[in-house]
């Protein structure tokens, strides 16, 4: 009886010690505590206001694309793309990087902005950048404005809005300088 309880706990244990030392999926080694994918995010339909501003800043962990807007952005998009295509006539616009992200704020933009460039121009510079590699203008049709953004590799990225400042909004996309952390491959 003795003998049969030591067995019957010795292999309890081993179960239960096999649970503990494999690690599920979801403990892998995220980059920063990073969590993001590489899927297309967005929300659909149409937003009133007006691209006022597209900005770039880095951080230790990503770099980061801002686009103002002077209302609150309900409609946009952003998704890896083999092309980032102008708004209105369809044509390729060249963008420097190993992947393309299209990002789109369907708002309109007025030609005089201070920050407005012709189609495939440079709206920020990118230099001294670990992730991204150009920022595009792609145009504004119909109340779609476009930005490709050209990145080093298909990293994650994740992207959300943001109020203010004021009754403005800021579409933010931030794109994580690697996948794992260093010295992993299991993310």
């Amino acid at each position: 009886m003795r003998r049969r309880l030591l067995v019957w706990l010795s292999v309890l244990s081993l179960l239960l010690g096999g649970s503990v030392l494999v690690a599920p999926a979801a403990a892998a080694h995220p980059y920063c505590g990073q969590v993001w994918g590489s899927l297309a995010k967005g929300v659909p339909g149409m937003s009133a206001g007006q691209l006022t501003n597209v900005r770039a800043g880095r951080h230790a962990c990503y770099d980061r694309l801002v686009l103002d807007v002077d209302r609150p952005l309900t409609a946009w998009s952003v998704q890896y793309v083999p092309q980032v295509v102008a708004d209105g006539s369809g044509a390729v616009v060249p963008v420097r990087g190993g992947a393309r992200l299209e990002v789109v704020a369907r708002v309109n933009v007025l030609p005089t902005d201070a920050f407005f460039v012709g189609v495939g121009s440079d709206v920020v510079s990118t230099a001294g950048y670990q992730t991204f590699r150009q920022v595009a203008w792609a145009g504004s049709f119909e109340g779609v404005s476009t930005v490709g953004l050209g990145v080093r590799a298909r990293l994650p990225f994740r992207a959300f809005v943001l109020a203010g400042p004021g009754a403005g909004s800021r579409l933010v996309v931030d794109v994580g300088h690697q996948w794992c952390a260093p010295g992993h491959v299991d993310c």
